[in-house]
This record gives C-alpha cells, sequence and structure tokens, in this order.
C-alpha cells in the first residue's frame, strides 16, 4: 500500500510511520516542522521506502502533489494546543479544519478515496452518558479544538457522501507513551525536574481522564483500516479505566522517587475548555478484537522512561 502521513514528525506520527514501514508499505510522510522533530524521523529516512515532505497543509499545491499516487491517507497533523486555544482563535480553524478541507480536495482531485483521521473524545463536550458511546448527542462545543476536529469531521463525512470516500475517524482519549513532547506527564516531569519539592497543578486534581499508550491506538488505527468495509467509520479509542489527576501524580512521584507537595490552582477545570471527566466506550473497537495491552499506569510509566532517556526533548520544548 501507498500511504501519506500528515504530521509525520510528530509523536503519533512517527510511530506510524515506522509501523507502516515495518508492515512494508510505501510512506510519503508530510510535516512543517512547526512541532515534530527531525529525530523522529531518522530511522524512517534510511528506509527506501519513505519520502519526506516538508511543506505546510494550507499550501494547497504541496498537499496535491503528496497526495498524488497513494492508496490511504492517514491525516494526523493538527493543532493540539488545547489549553491554549483562546489565545489565538484562528489556529485551531486553519491547521485543524481548514488543513484537512485541503487533504480532502487534494484526494478528490488525486482519486484517492481512503482516509484515516484523528480526532479527538473532545468532541463530546462534557457528555451526560459515562462511559460516553460514538453515539452520544453532541452537546455544545467547550473547546475550540473540540469544534474545529468536529467541523473536520463534518467535512470528511460529506466527502463521504458525495464522492465516495471511505473514511476511518478515531476520536482519541490523550496518547501517552515513546515521543510523548506535550501533556500532564510531560509538564510534571519539567516542574519536578527544575523544582522537586513542590508541584503546581491546574484545577482540583480530581479531573478523570483516561489515556492509551501510543501502540495500542496505531494498533487500532491499522487494524480498522485492514478490516472495515463500511464507508464512514467512527470509533472511540481508549482504554476501559480512568484515573484521576493525583492518581497519576502518585505514579509519577513514586517512579521518580520524589513526594511534592501539592498546589493546586483550584476549580474542577484545569483551564478553559477542559473537560472535568473523560471516558469514552470502545466497545465497537472492541468487537474487531482489539484491545489495549498496557494500563493508564503503564502507559505514563513508558512515557516517563522516554523522557528521561531523552533530555533533549524538553530543552527543545523550553
Amino acid at each position: 500500500m501507498k500511504t501519506l502521513v500528515t504530521g509525520a514528525a510528530g509523536f503519533i506520527g512517527s510511530n506510524l510511520v515506522d509501523r507502516l514501514l515495518a508492515a512494508g508499505h510505501e510512506v510519503t510522510g508530510f510535516d512543517n516542522f512547526s512541532t515534530g522533530f527531525r529525530q523522529f524521523l531518522e530511522g524512517a529516512r534510511r528506509n527506501p521506502r519513505f519520502r519526506l515532505v516538508e511543506a505546510d497543509l494550507l499550501d494547497q499545491d504541496a498537499v496535491s502533489g503528496a497526495v498524488a499516487g497513494a492508496d490511504m491517507v492517514f491525516h494526523l497533523a493538527a493543532n493540539a494546543d488545547v489549553r491554549f486555544g483562546p489565545e489565538h482563535p484562528r489556529k485551531d480553524l486553519d491547521q485543524n479544519t481548514i488543513a484537512t478541507w485541503n487533504v480532502l480536495e487534494a484526494m478528490r482531485t488525486s482519486g484517492v478515496r481512503r482516509i484515516a483521521f484523528s480526532s479527538t473524545g473532545s468532541v463530546y463536550g462534557e457528555p451526560e452518558v459515562f462511559p460516553t458511546p460514538e453515539s452520544a448527542p453532541f452537546p455544545v462545543q467547550t473547546s475550540l479544538y473540540g469544534a474545529s476536529k468536529l467541523a473536520a469531521e463534518g467535512l470528511i463525512a460529506a466527502y463521504a457522501a458525495a464522492f465516495g470516500f471511505q473514511t476511518f475517524i478515531f476520536r482519541f482519549v490523550s496518547i501517552l507513551g515513546e515521543r510523548y513532547t506535550h501533556g500532564h506527564v510531560f509538564d510534571f516531569y519539567r516542574q519536578l525536574l527544575a523544582h522537586p519539592e513542590r508541584l503546581d497543578v491546574l484545577g482540583d486534581g480530581h479531573q478523570r481522564k483516561s489515556y492509551l499508550y501510543v501502540q495500542d491506538c496505531i494498533s487500532a488505527i491499522l487494524l480498522t483500516a485492514d478490516k472495515c468495509r463500511a464507508q464512514v467509520n467512527v470509533f472511540n479509542l481508549g482504554t476501559d479505566e480512568y484515573c484521576e489527576v493525583n492518581d497519576s501524580i502518585g505514579w509519577i512521584g513514586e517512579h521518580l522517587g520524589v513526594t511534592p507537595e501539592l498546589r493546586y490552582a483550584g476549580g474542577e477545570r484545569g483551564w478553559i475548555g477542559d473537560s472535568p471527566f473523560i471516558f469514552l466506550d470502545c466497545g465497537r473497537m472492541r468487537s474487531y478484537g482489539w484491545k489495549p495491552e498496557l494500563t493508564i499506569r503503564q502507559g505514563i510509566i513508558r512515557t516517563l522512561e522516554f523522557l528521561q532517556a531523552n533530555q533533549w526533548v524538553l530543552e527543545a520544548r523550553a
């Protein structure tokens, strides 16, 4: 299979590139390196079946050139900066929604008809049903990030109806693991390196979240691309468990051998648009025989081990 991966130098994208190459596929990686790292593609670039396109998804000509000849597009590139969305309101629109339309248009004109898209559990806003199924009614959106991803989902489904695309939409919980470069584990680890005696925590520490290990996430994506035959396929991706932020802090502290004083900012949300409880029903995905190999705790420890072994990521993000 000839594949295109957008966001190829990012956390999830680079891991997907490696898995596709290991499976024998040809891969074109597309990235503008605004947040991705060249180091994550070092192995891929030594593979003759990998080609890198360094460009921006807002450049329609570059996108069209990269899409041409592909059998399937894995569209993972996005602005994932949920917390600071209100500080740059257009960023989510451009990088998540408009960029997705550019990919879809390039596919339409090139005759490419299969796309997998990384959406988010944030599209459910603050649902009333837990665990939350794919069929849950959509509430009022609570973040610009979630709204932009939901708009992209709508475009993808509409292109499926209008142009015969086969689409795979994955609503992720937060992903953990090797090459992780932002999120609560990253922030807490960086803080504890600087001052192991204290930890500043957004919210009250009782926010409940679910997390998924990156290789489990990719296994689900590849499995559905192989097995699903429906035109529009929507899947939640997460574990059948959740934890409080305080639980995560305890596991991180135990692994690092520190017991910091916790200083809470207060309130049930960490920031505007933060959902205090995310827990997805993944029964649809499990019906295909998939299940996560790692627990949330194990995923957090794997993430810490990666950060400890790759201090350059902390310096690069500084």
